[in-house]
């Protein structure tokens, strides 16, 4: 097999077809002997951590306050027989006036939803991406890698293989992706020895939930 060609494996280091592939990479998708999945630890440790989301609930509060004491101060203005603020007497016209199928009770009501949307689902979901939960010994103690933190732990490991140019690692939640360039030896080796050391390298970062390995293996362009 020539230095430009490899054969692509699937995970677990099963015996692919040899067959040159159409792109310029060259890829295989895990290391022999590396198995993504749960990697110990309790059921907790894979919980992701939850983001506090302090603008959404700032602005929220914010929104909120200044609605309700709008509301509050012309109510008491009214009582102490005072005339109305102009902007709710506006308000109450317009919904007096303005049919329910109108355009822009429709596109208010549509925004409404739309906000009311998005607070439910930050109520809901986790948000904080960029921090991968860590195994642990104890219950009572939780620990997080910054994915960017481990993109370049991964990255000063593969660039310590014989042959390799250049490298981008790419941590993700569920896969790492590595796109090497290599100078000179034969892609597979380069390929097979960037398998190893990243499965390595990932194992002891000590995720509670291993990713997919996929390395990426090609010649530098041409000059000229």
């Amino acid at each position: 097999m020539s230095g430009d060609e490899t054969k692509s494996r699937p995970a677990g280091g099963a015996a692919g077809t040899v067959a040159a592939e159409p792109d310029e990479w060259r890829q295989s998708t895990s290391a022999s002997g590396y198995a993504a999945g749960p990697d110990g630890g309790s059921a907790a440790a894979a919980a992701r951590f939850w983001s506090v989301r302090r603008v959404p609930a700032a602005l929220t509060a914010a929104a909120a306050t200044v609605g309700t004491g709008l509301l509050l101060y012309d109510v008491v203005a009214v009582r102490a027989e005072r005339p109305a603020m102009r902007w709710r007497r506006r308000v109450a016209d317009e919904l007096a006036a303005r049919p329910l199928d109108d355009a822009w009770v429709l596109a208010a009501a549509a925004l409404a939803v739309l906000l009311g949307a998005w607070l439910v689902l930050l109520a809901v979901t986790p948000g904080l991406r960029g921090v991968l939960p860590m195994r642990h010994a104890s219950p009572d103690l939780r620990a997080g890698l910054d994915r960017r933190a481990a993109s370049v732990v991964l990255r000063d490991r593969a660039m310590q293989i014989s042959g390799v140019r250049s490298v981008r690692v790419s941590v993700g939640r569920r896969r790492v992706s590595a796109r090497a360039e290599s100078h000179f030896r034969e892609l597979d080796d380069v390929r097979a020895d960037l398998a190893a050391v990243l499965g390595d390298g990932i194992r002891e970062l000590g995720l509670a939930h291993r990713p997919e390995l996929s390395v990426h293996v090609r010649r530098p362009p041409a000059k000229g």
